[in-house]
């Protein structure tokens, strides 16, 4: 139906609006809710009510550290439930904190919330010394993956790749690479570190975000 002008409408109360008024409240309101929204191509996304199951799921995250930050693509397509339940530990806040406790020098650096971290020597002898395994999947300069014991476990940790490496499927599950931020990895790396690969100096994640796109 029309409006007519002439024609008020009553409201709670039983006060009388315009038509005009009425039409005017109803695009000032729609047009404030719009903007707080921001435009699609420059807003970042909050999703921290949000299930990645549901609705489209972050492509990226920016992990925020003590070096600067370094922002990974993740590759959900083929590693959905990593990728998954790496966004739900983001938005938890799981990774706010951690430490990197392992720094290798052409090999890794590792976070890990875990008091104990893995095996050093475990790690070295897999990776360095080339040792026999499931060539399925390449391990290059630059990738993002958790070990597969402490996912198995519950727990969730991160592995920044920092050279080729010989393959580590049967430790790793890859699913991500980083794609800004490569000088920060690299300055992790460099870091001074004790007999046990551990930085003498602490270098946390302060926090992580998620992103649709860059």
């Amino acid at each position: 139906m029309g409006l007519r002008g002439g024609s008020n409408f009553k409201v709670t109360g039983g006060l009388e609006i315009s038509p005009m008024v009425l039409v005017v409240f109803v695009y000032t309101s729609y047009r404030s809710k719009f903007q707080s929204l921001g435009s699609s191509s420059e807003v970042q996304h909050d999703f921290s009510e949000v299930d990645p199951k549901k609705v489209e799921p972050p492509k990226y995250a920016v992990i925020s550290t003590s070096k600067g930050s370094i922002t990974v693509e993740l590759f959900r397509e083929g590693s959905p439930e990593v990728v998954d339940k790496f966004i739900q530990s983001c938005l938890k806040g799981r990774f706010k904190g951690m430490l990197f406790n392992q720094v290798i020098k052409n090999f890794m650096i590792h976070g890990t919330s875990a008091n104990k971290p893995e095996s050093t020597e475990d790690w070295t002898s897999k990776g360095k010394h080339n040792h026999q395994l499931d060539t399925s999947l390449k391990h290059e300069a630059f990738m993002l993956g958790t070990s597969k014991a402490n996912y198995a476990s519950g727990s969730f940790d991160l592995i920044i790749t920092t050279a080729p490496l010989s393959d580590l499927n049967e430790k790793v599950d890859v699913f991500g690479r980083v794609v800004k931020g490569e000088d920060v990895v690299q300055e992790i790396e460099e870091v001074d570190t004790d007999e046990h690969f551990q930085p003498k100096t602490p270098i946390q994640i302060i926090d992580t975000t998620l992103k649709l796109r860059l």
